[in-house]
C-alpha cells in the first residue's frame, strides 16, 4: 500500500503482472511437459517438487528462464506462495512407485491436496486437481463416464493411490462447497511420451524399454486387458483447457482408442524392434480388465479431444528413450 498526497491509501500493483502458476510435481513426467507449455505461453511458472519420482533433467532446459523457478518442497508440508492458479500434479502415479511407499502416497494425496487447497483459498487462486482413471477401479461400466462412481478395492495394494485420489476429489469439492473456491477436476487416463521414468513399471515405458534393449516384451496375464493411451501433449492441452474453462468437472481426459496389451506389444514391436520376443507373465493383483474413457463431456463442453494417434506417439518417444538408455 502507498499514500497519495491527500493521505488516501492506494493499492499498489503486484510486481509480477503475468499469470502466476504453481505446478506441484512439476519435475515429473506430466508436470514438466505442463511447465514447458505454460512457460512458452508466457506465464510465470513455479515448479514445486520433492524429487521422489520427479527428475531435475526433466526441467533442466527451463532453469534460467526469467519466468520459471523451481522449489524443492514436499506438498505434505504447507508452503506460503502468491499464485493465481495451481495445477496440483504431485503424487507417485506408477504402481512400482506408489507400492514402494504406500503410506507416503496416501499422505501425498490427502495432506498434500489439503495443503494446496488451503494455499488456493488464501490466495484466491483457481485450483485444478489431477485425479485419475483409477478412481473407477476395475470398472463395471464400459466405457467410463464421469457419472460412474467406480468399483475400487479399498484395502488392496493399489488403494493407497486409487482411494487417495478419490479423497483428493472429495476435499476439492468440499473446499468448493464450503469456501466457494474455484476448482477443477481432471481424471487422467493412461498417458505416455518422452520423459517417462524408465523404471516406472507402466506398460508403454516397459514395452519400449524392453524392445530397445532386446529384452522380451513382458505381457501380464493373457494380454487381453485393455487400456487407452494418450500422448502427453494432448493431456497438457486438456489440463490447460479445463483450468481456463468455465466448468468444474470432473472431466475425463484421455484417448478413447482402446487397445489390448497384446495389441500394444505387437505395435511396439513393429515400431521399435521387429525382432523383439513377447513373453507372458502371471498378472498382478487388482489389475483392471478394461479402461476406456468416454470423453463426450469435455468434447461437447470445452471442445477438447486428443489428436495424436498411438503409432505416431510411440515414434515420437523412441529417440528420447534411446538417448536415456544409451542405445543406438
Amino acid at each position: 500500500m502507498s499514500q497519495n498526497g491527500a493521505g488516501t491509501l492506494i493499492k499498489t500493483k503486484p510486481r509480477c503482472e503475468r499469470n502466476r502458476v504453481l505446478v506441484t510435481g512439476g519435475a515429473g513426467f506430466v508436470g514438466s511437459h505442463l511447465c514447458d507449455y505454460l512457460v512458452a505461453r508466457g506465464d510465470h511458472v513455479i515448479c514445486l517438487d520433492n524429487f521422489f519420482t520427479g527428475s531435475k533433467e526433466n526441467i533442466a532446459h527451463l532453469i534460467g528462464k526469467p519466468n520459471f523457478e523451481v522449489i524443492r518442497h514436499d506438498v505434505v508440508e504447507p508452503i506460503l506462495l502468491e499464485v493465481d492458479q495451481i495445477f496440483h500434479c504431485a503424487c507417485p502415479a506408477s504402481p512400482i512407485h506408489y507400492k514402494y511407499n504406500p503410506i507416503k502416497t496416501a499422505k501425498t494425496s490427502f495432506l498434500g491436496t489439503m495443503n494446496m487447497l488451503g494455499l488456493a483459498k488464501r490466495c484466491k487462486a483457481r485450483f485444478l486437481i489431477t485425479s485419475t482413471s483409477e478412481v473407477y477401479g476395475d470398472p463395471l461400466e464400459h466405457p467410463q463416464r464421469e457419472t460412474y462412481w467406480g468399483n475400487v478395492n479399498p484395502i488392496g495394494e493399489r488403494s493407497c493411490y486409487d482411494e487417495g485420489k478419490r479423497v483428493a476429489e472429495t476435499l476439492t469439492m468440499d473446499y468448493y462447497r464450503e469456501h466457494n473456491l474455484q476448482v477443477r477436476i481432471v481424471r487422467i487416463f493412461n498417458t505416455y511420451g518422452p520423459r517417462m521414468a524408465l523404471d516406472d513399471g507402466r506398460v508403454v515405458s516397459n514395452f519400449v524399454s524392453q524392445a530397445l534393449t532386446n529384452k522380451p516384451i513382458t505381457v501380464y496375464g493373457d494380454g487381453q486387458q485393455t487400456r487407452s493411451f494418450q500422448y502427453v501433449s494432448d493431456l497438457v492441452k486438456g489440463l490447460v483447457t479445463v483450468m481456463d474453462g468455465p466448468e468444474i468437472g470432473p472431466f475425463n481426459i484421455g484417448n478413447p482408442g482402446e487397445f489390448t496389451m497384446l495389441e500394444l506389444a505387437n505395435l511396439v514391436k513393429e515400431v521399435v524392434n521387429p525382432k523383439a520376443v513377447i513373453e507372458y507373465r502371471e498378472n498382478t493383483a487388482d489389475d483392471p480388465k478394461c479402461r476406456k474413457p468416454d470423453i463426450t463431456k469435455v468434447k461437447t463442453t470445452l471442445g477438447w479431444e486428443p489428436v495424436v494417434p498411438l503409432r505416431e506417439g510411440l515414434e515420437r518417444m523412441v529417440d528420447d528413450f534411446k538417448k536415456r538408455l544409451g542405445v543406438e
